[in-house]
């Protein structure tokens, strides 16, 4: 018998489908992340992003059948993204994964990846003029 991916781990679609809509519940009020996003409704974004955690964690790989290779940085390069949108994403992130009750060590693994991919995305490092 093989171990349990960590997708299985986490819980599978229904964990990583209420994760990401938490997620978003923060985002739409959050006045750093929300112009980011020009789509009025953030549900296709939600779906994408589901569908992307589902597949790097082991799950189906729905996410690639539709878009292909996520190309992470190329998806992201029309956004300025500073070091304030990056903590702002990781808060909103962290309240979610929060209410998720994963175990210590699932959330940790989970944790470091989302930690290190959000510092990943960041392409500016300019600072706000005084």
């Amino acid at each position: 018998m093989s171990e349990p991916t960590p997708y299985e781990r986490f819980g599978g679609a229904p964990f990583f489908e209420a994760l990401v809509h938490e997620f978003y519940e923060y985002v739409a009020v959050d006045p750093v992340l929300r112009p980011m996003y020009p789509e009025e409704d953030l549900g296709p974004a939600e779906r994408r992003f589901t569908m992307f955690l589902e597949q790097y964690w082991g799950g189906p790989g729905t996410y690639s059948e539709e878009r292909g290779h996520p190309r992470l940085r190329m998806r992201h390069h029309p956004y300025t993204i500073d070091p304030e949108a990056r903590d702002h994403w990781l808060a909103c992130m962290r309240v979610a994964l929060s209410a998720r009750n994963l175990s210590a060590e699932d959330d940790a693994e989970l944790w470091t990846y989302l930690v290190s991919s959000a510092f990943a995305m960041v392409n500016t490092m300019d600072l706000p003029e005084a």
